[in-house]
């Protein structure tokens, strides 16, 4: 599991749950376990602070990549 974090304010934002070695470039809707500060805004993900975290692509948010950090381990397949 993985906490995603704000890049600017370093606010806890949701908890994700990472399959594979790769860079978080997607966080797939349905593997997202626990929302803590994040909101939804026109198909954005905001953080409180107004950091743009990521844009809403259908089933999965495609995340900006400087916007955010994120601390845990992955799940290897």
């Amino acid at each position: 599991m993985l906490i995603i974090k704000c890049a600017a304010c370093k606010t806890k934002l949701f908890r994700y749950d990472k399959i594979g070695p790769g860079e978080v470039l997607r966080c797939h809707k349905d593997r997202i376990k626990k929302v803590f500060e994040a909101a939804k805004d026109d198909d954005r993900i905001i953080c409180p602070c107004g950091n743009k975290i990521g844009i809403s692509k259908g089933s999965f948010y495609k995340m900006i990549g400087k916007a955010f950090t994120y601390s845990g381990t992955k799940r290897n397949k």
